[in-house]
């Protein structure tokens, strides 16, 4: 096998392992990487239909991913509706995410019937993308139960229009913001959570 045969073999397996991915960033970035692979291999042989699809394929992959990543903190882009703890579609999204959702947090006991509970979905159009459930915890506090995002999403932080782009919480009396322990610190902490070494849990003042 030359080199150009394995240059197009790498281009077709990334463009198979593409269409493959859940994430819509991570989609779009392994699309555009396939097409500009496949863009030089059937330049180098000439095959120039192949060429001008691929170098379409790039652009759009290109447009895509500017607008994906240019309104990814963009509060216009994302609407957060609260709904009842115990409201119909809040289940349905719960019940259809179940699974990946007790992978990252398997000790969630979502009971909207219990006192204090709050529930907010995040919405890119008409379209579900987080889910963030809260508990009120008296003084102020917020404590998170849920910060969910679908895995379309996943590649993005839609919970963070609850906490920085948001009035909800604030509009409910709501001060401060505390996680539970052990959860991902990263996305937190670009948000300007601080972290408490003794309990690994983040909190944001609203």
């Amino acid at each position: 096998m030359s080199w150009l045969d394995l240059i197009g073999w790498c281009g077709s397996a990334l463009l198979v392992v593409s269409l493959m991915q859940a994430r819509v960033l991570r989609f779009r970035v392994l699309n555009l990487v396939a097409c500009v692979v496949l863009t030089g291999f059937n330049a180098a042989l000439e095959i120039w239909p192949m060429v001008a699809m691929n170098v379409v394929l790039t652009l759009i992959n290109l447009w895509h991913i500017r607008k994906l990543v240019g309104t990814r903190h963009d509060e216009t882009a994302y609407d957060v509706l609260e709904v009842g703890p115990g409201d119909e579609y809040l289940r349905h999204v719960l019940s259809n995410h179940e699974a990946d959702i007790l992978r990252f947090q398997p000790d969630l006991d979502w009971d909207g019937s219990a006192a204090g509970r709050l529930a907010f979905l995040v919405q890119r159009g008409d379209e579900t993308v987080g889910v963030v459930l809260v508990r009120d915890d008296g003084d102020g506090v917020a404590r998170v139960l849920l910060d969910y995002v679908t895995p379309r999403f996943r590649d993005f932080s839609p919970g963070e229009f609850v906490w920085r782009h948001s009035s909800v919480l604030r509009e409910r009396g709501f001060t401060r913001v505390v996680t539970p322990a052990h959860m991902v610190g990263a996305y937190y902490g670009r948000l300007g959570f601080e972290h408490d070494g003794a309990t690994d849990s983040w909190s944001l003042d609203l």
